[in-house]
């Protein structure tokens, strides 16, 4: 990690910007033949400063924890200026970021590359690009993080719709067209039948999978908890929306499955959590009321392992121990 992240340092050199080498960009992002819209292009230089900052923060944060208290400073210190220098070549004082392309702004925001203050202003401009188009316009970089990044800035309706939009580019038009796999391309078979050039037209190509990221630690719900990593401690979140009225997402830890699945039915949500031996959670139960959220046919007071419970504005937080829950409680 510090070898890569040393490199990176020696070829920017006293600029702290990293413009030296070869990159892909974001790789396949949207394109039209348009005159007065070639695409979507996000600048190279812009991707690289961001992963050069992204790749030093990880850096930073793994001394931290490793204790490795000298590391920890010279590349807090090396952060900051890669950051310094991504703010003066790439972002206004308004918040519009270079490239102003939906990877550009995702990746600025993702990485936290933005100060608090350029925060809003910089998701609503993602937001309203995508409300623009009505689809993503991101390549490989950009798709695994913009439905999260929208998600995280209270954008969940513009998230949701790129998630369900079954024209191209999108992830369900390939289905569409009879695709049980990823493609390399947006549009590996057009609209018209024909098929990309067979030089580059991978009908199994993991890049636009990303998406399943989101779909297991946001709308199912099975999040890590950054503080107790590995599935220690265990966050469940379900996120409903989009029209969806059920999820189901199971991973395999070191402890054992976890697993968090949620139906909207009869206007009650059902949930089935399964918490492994040796770890805790935290359920956060969307739009519910205490009083109302049943174990079975139990009240929350009566049942094992539920360690905690608490209503938190709309919502009702639990604190579960090891074990498997169903639980219920009416919804609108």
């Amino acid at each position: 990690m510090k070898a890569w992240v040393d490199y990176m340092a020696y070829k920017a050199g006293d600029s702290y910007f990293w413009n030296t080498d070869f990159a892909f960009g974001d790789w396949l992002a949207f394109a039209t033949t348009r005159s007065d819209y070639p695409g979507a292009t996000t600048d190279k230089d812009l991707i690289c400063q961001a992963y050069f900052a992204r790749s030093t923060d990880l850096v930073q944060r793994t001394a931290v924890l490793l204790g490795k208290k000298e590391d920890a400073a010279h590349y807090a210190d090396l952060l900051a200026k890669v950051k310094k220098v991504f703010m003066d070549e790439f972002v206004t004082p308004n918040g519009r970021v270079s490239s102003n392309t939906q990877t550009a702004y995702a990746l600025a925001l993702a990485f936290d590359l933005l100060p608090e203050s350029l925060r809003s202003s910089a998701a609503k401009r993602l937001a309203d690009d995508v409300n623009r188009f009505k689809h993503i316009t991101t390549g490989f970089v950009g798709a695994p993080l913009v439905c999260p990044v929208l998600g995280d800035n209270g954008y969940f309706k513009e998230a949701f719709m790129l998630l369900n939009r079954k024209e191209y580019p999108s992830w369900l038009y390939p289905i569409t067209k009879g695709a049980t796999t990823i493609w390399e391309r947006w549009d590996g078979i057009k609209a018209d039948g024909s098929f990309q050039d067979a030089g580059m037209n991978s009908f199994n190509h993991y890049a636009y999978g990303a998406i399943g990221e989101w779909l297991y630690r946001i709308v199912a719900g099975v999040e890590i908890d950054p503080q107790q990593p590995g599935y220690k401690h265990i966050i469940f979140q379900p996120h409903p929306g989009g029209g969806l009225t059920q999820a189901k997402a199971e991973v395999r830890s070191l402890y054992g499955p976890v697993a968090c699945g949620w139906e909207i039915k009869d206007k009650k949500m059902r949930l089935n959590l399964v918490v492994p031996p040796n770890t805790t959670a935290t359920a956060i139960l969307p739009n519910a009321q205490l009083d109302s959220v049943k174990e079975g046919v139990k009240k929350l007071g009566k049942v094992d392992g539920v360690i905690a419970s608490e209503q938190k504005g709309s919502d009702v937080v639990l604190k579960l121990g090891s074990g498997t829950y169903n639980l219920a409680y009416a919804c609108e």
